[in-house]
Order: structure tokens, then C-alpha cells, then sequence
């Protein structure tokens, strides 16, 4: 899974896209593109990603188009219907519940190797980083670009803190796919209680309770879960692929 930036000022919306000259693109970069579009809501579930205006946008041949999109399928970001093409995922009500179940297995062991390893840097990170999550929504910056980003990075940022980085990339993966599942099944999620639900958590773990973190962490992720309103999906609509990528 592509990864994304390391916050380390305010993070503000991603600027226009620039294309480079022509060629000159790599397919890391096209994938890390499709996969922030995706995101940050900019890209909805079905969306059909057509091959020919995907070259146009990042002016490369279509075998460069078409490793980002094996890329991307293999992160389960999008799908790829043979004889019909690639369309961003549109994920089920079970796989949906499973994905959460796997964070909180995942996550809670984050919790326990950051408390057993943390030092005052990490935290002040942390710290740092819900302050910007306050930011944005005092500013009321709460669009799916500042506000989703903002709140699953917290997730990564600890993620990678833990130490260990295999679990950090499958913190990673699972955090873009739950995103996609949030857009796809009307999250109600209340960005101000997430904020304060992390703001929570690091209290407990500067305090040395590793299995309370954990079972906040646990109670944060099934209020999330809990916020979707599985079995209504929001139906796929069309789009402008090149408009949606640009803006």
C-alpha cells in the first residue's frame, strides 16, 4: 500500500495535480495519486477508471496506467473486471465487519508495543498531530480531503511509532480500506469524537495502562464500525474521471 506523507506541519488539501512531462511519471506515483484520489472521497466506489483518460491525466503509454491499476487491485483499493475494466471497489457489508475485526486485533497490539517503547518524542508527535486534527475542525476544515486523512493518520502515525513494520504497512492498508468502506456505507462518523477518542488514548498510554489503551483503542474502532450504516450502500453515480484526479 502506497504510504502516505509524514505529517510534520498543518496539513492542508493537496494542491491541483502538475502533470511531469510526458513519460516521465512513474507508476509509484500514479499508484500513490489514484490511491490519495480514492482517499480522500474524491474517487467513489465504481467509479470506472478508464485506461485512456488515466494516460491523458498523467500523459504515460497504458502499460505504465495499467501496472498502477494491478497495483492498486492488489491493495484491494480497486477491481478488476475482465472485459470490462478496473473500477475503484465497492466492498461488502461482511467484509466490511471483518476488516474491522482485523483492526482491532491489529491495533490493539500497536497500543501494547507503543506504551512498552514510546519515549517523550513519540509522543509529543502524537500529541502534535491530534492538535492538527483540532485545527482543521476549528477552521472548519472537515472535508473528506483534511478530515479523513487527518484522522486515519493517527492510526498509521502510531502504527509506525510501535516499532514494528510489517504491522505498521497492514495498519496502512487497512486505513485506506476503511475509508473506502466509510464513503461507501454513509459514515456518520463524528470527526470531534474521533479527535477526542485519540486525545483519550494517548492520555492512557503516557499513564502506563497498556490494557486500558487497548480496550479504548478496541471501543474506538467499534464506535467507527458502528457509525456505518451497513446494508445501504450509496449507489455508484458517474463522474468525471479527469475532473475528480485534477481537482
Amino acid at each position: 500500500m502506497p504510504r502516505p506523507k509524514k505529517l510534520t506541519a498543518p496539513p492542508v488539501p493537496s494542491p491541483e495535480y502538475q502533470p511531469a512531462p510526458p513519460g516521465q511519471v512513474s507508476v509509484d506515483e500514479i499508484v500513490q495519486d489514484i490511491a490519495t484520489a480514492i482517499i480522500e472521497k474524491r474517487l467513489p466506489p465504481g467509479t470506472w477508471l478508464r485506461e485512456q483518460a488515466l494516460g491523458r491525466v498523467y500523459q504515460v503509454s497504458r502499460t505504465k496506467i495499467r501496472a498502477a491499476l494491478l497495483t492498486l487491485s492488489k491493495d484491494k483499493l480497486i477491481e478488476m473486471i475482465p472485459d470490462k475494466g478496473a473500477f475503484v471497489s465497492q466492498p461488502g457489508i461482511e467484509e466490511a465487519r471483518e476488516l474491522f475485526c482485523v483492526r482491532r486485533v491489529l491495533e490493539s497490539e500497536v497500543v501494547r508495543l507503543f506504551v512498552a517503547g514510546a519515549r517523550e518524542p513519540e509522543y509529543q508527535r502524537l500529541e502534535q498531530h491530534v492538535e492538527f486534527e483540532r485545527a482543521a475542525l476549528r477552521a472548519g476544515r472537515t472535508n473528506g480531503t483534511v478530515r479523513e486523512q487527518l484522522l486515519g493518520d493517527f492510526h498509521i502515525v502510531l502504527a509506525e511509532l510501535a516499532g514494528n513494520r510489517i504491522l505498521a504497512e497492514m495498519v496502512r492498508e487497512m486505513v485506506a480500506r476503511s475509508s473506502l468502506i466509510a464513503m461507501h456505507y454513509h459514515s456518520s462518523n463524528d470527526p470531534q469524537c474521533s479527535s477526542d477518542e485519540h486525545e483519550a488514548l494517548l492520555r492512557l498510554c503516557r499513564q502506563g495502562h497498556p490494557e486500558e489503551a487497548v480496550a479504548h483503542m478496541a471501543a474506538h474502532l467499534q464506535r467507527i464500525e458502528a457509525s456505518l450504516q451497513l446494508g445501504q450502500p450509496r449507489p455508484a453515480r458517474q463522474l468525471d474521471l479527469v475532473k475528480s484526479l485534477l481537482s
